[in-house]
């Protein structure tokens, strides 16, 4: 780690990612000269304790930037719009969590173990990719380098957490409403902002976000779109479905990836056990798999049931499952950051 130290804000400070990041620059000890933490007017005020130092939350401004090296952002894309700007024209380099930037041309989409060289093409923001999409790439990216890979289906049960604090609180409140045999009044998922709301409790809602003209969500086009610019490909036929499950923390990930070349299963795996950020969970006979309890809370994404397709010659399967905050936002931002301050140092 670098012994220059940094000037970092946390945008969104006070929600379930920006607490995660907090803890994670603690937990690896950043170089951190000088931490501030901003939020909402709503939440401004809250006292967050960093390295046995209580810091108070600030109100963030166009000004709160001043003096900042590294800004890492996770309080929504429209405030991503709005404030990143100011910080880049204060000096800073941003570490975006939203979806405001990542496909804009000029902007990286960074998993720091699939294109990390990417890092250094940003003009002052650098965006992270959708928590659905950094898992799978990373599982993929050795197959990738390897054989080539000319097309991808993924089906993906998601976390009730992606959906914020609110939809946490909404499963726990229906599964006991059900348990108890009552009704159960859903008033947040699928879509907030959507008039026709679903039960999660006990059930699989197959729709995150809104849906576009062609019939696929914008999570789904999401992983798309995010999958061909992470990859540096864009002949990679991606298609996905994403379904909301009643878990709280952990996507999983049904994945079918048709390779270029032939593949030996034992290399498949082999190649997957020495790759960064990977864990390899795949013993039938043991009924050892990943599973999102056992992902919560951890760093790396879980990677098993893989076998050969049925089918198709160079089709794989495999099943893949990471903590949507802990990869899928708040470190894959944090190692993006550890990579910025180690090229400074």
């Amino acid at each position: 780690m670098s012994n220059v130290k940094f000037n970092v804000a946390v945008v969104g400070a006070t929600g379930a990612v920006g607490e995660q990041i907090i803890g994670l620059l603690e937990k690896r000890n950043f170089p951190i000269s000088k931490l501030k933490l901003l939020s909402s007017p709503r939440s401004a005020g809250t006292v967050i304790n960093f390295k046995g130092q209580d810091i108070v939350v600030e109100v963030a401004t166009p000004e709160s930037f001043e003096g900042i090296d590294i800004a890492l952002f996770s309080a929504g894309g429209d405030v991503s719009k709005d404030l990143a700007p100011h910080a880049v024209r204060h000096g800073a380099v941003c570490i975006d969590n939203t979806n405001a930037f990542r496909m804009d041309p000029g902007t990286p989409l960074v998993v720091p173990e699939v294109n990390p060289e990417q890092i250094n093409n940003h003009k002052g923001i650098i965006a992270n990719p959708n928590c659905s999409t950094i898992q799978m790439v990373a599982a993929l990216k050795p197959l990738q380098d390897k054989y080539g890979i000319s097309r991808i289906i993924v089906s993906t049960y998601q976390a009730v957490s992606g959906a914020g604090a609110r939809a946490i609180e909404e499963l726990m409140r229906q599964s006991k409403e059900v348990l108890d045999g009552g009704e159960t009044n859903p008033d947040i998922l699928p879509v907030g902002s959507l008039p026709v709301k679903h039960q999660i409790a006990f059930n699989a809602i197959p729709q995150i976000d809104k849906f576009n003209e062609n019939g696929y969500t914008l999570e789904e086009m999401k992983m798309v779109n995010e999958t061909k610019k992470i990859m540096g490909d864009d002949s990679i036929e991606v298609t996905a479905t994403c379904v909301r499950i009643p878990v709280v923390y952990g996507h999983s990930e049904s994945i079918y990836v048709e390779l270029k070349s032939d593949y030996e299963l034992n290399e498949v795996r082999e190649l997957l056990s020495e790759a960064p950020g990977i864990t390899l969970h795949d013993d039938p006979s043991s009924q050892s798999y990943p599973l999102a309890t056992y992902a919560a809370g951890k760093p790396d994404v879980f990677v098993g049931r893989l076998r050969r397709d049925l089918g198709a010659k160079r089709g794989l399967n495999m099943w893949v499952v990471s903590d949507n905050l802990m990869k899928g936002a708040a470190w894959n931002a944090v190692q993006i950051a550890e990579i910025i301050a180690s090229q400074r140092s």
